[in-house]
């Protein structure tokens, strides 16, 4: 296994955990909140801001986790990646479309799917972290 790749996977993940939990338990109920006259702007906004942070973090977490697959192919490395995978489909078909009509005005039905098929991702990242960790662990010890 190749340390570095493995560090920078786990940071990825990890600040990912981090933010998909608040964006799930604050932000995301927040836009409940939102006044309707500007929340168009509200959504533009949080679509660029949160974009600056996230699309770096899954742009790397993906390359770093295709390379520890080639590198070292086991059933960790390869659950990883699939995990990575599932992440990526889940916000092209399920997150981004639900941006994309929101940037168009509020909708509380748009919110709600927003929030509820944003589980599957909070799910994921949660899951990977552990399993990331326990793999650390593994090598510590």
């Amino acid at each position: 296994m190749d340390t570095t790749l493995f560090i920078i996977q786990l940071f990825c993940c990890f600040s990912l955990f981090g933010l998909i939990w608040t964006i799930q338990l604050v932000h995301y109920p927040a836009f409940l909140e939102i006044d309707p006259k500007s929340f168009s702007d509200f959504s533009e906004t949080h679509s660029k801001s949160i974009s600056f942070f996230v699309a770096p973090l899954m742009i790397v977490e993906l390359i770093t986790g295709a390379l520890l697959l080639l590198s070292s192919p086991n059933a960790q490395f390869f659950t990883n990646f699939i995990g990575i995978l599932i992440l990526w489909s889940s916000t092209i078909f399920l997150s981004v479309p639900c941006h994309q009509k929101l940037s168009k005005g509020k909708d509380i039905g748009t919110i709600k799917k927003l929030i509820s098929t944003n589980w599957l991702r909070t799910i994921i990242w949660s899951l990977r972290t552990f399993l990331l960790l326990s793999i650390l662990l593994e090598k510590v010890n």
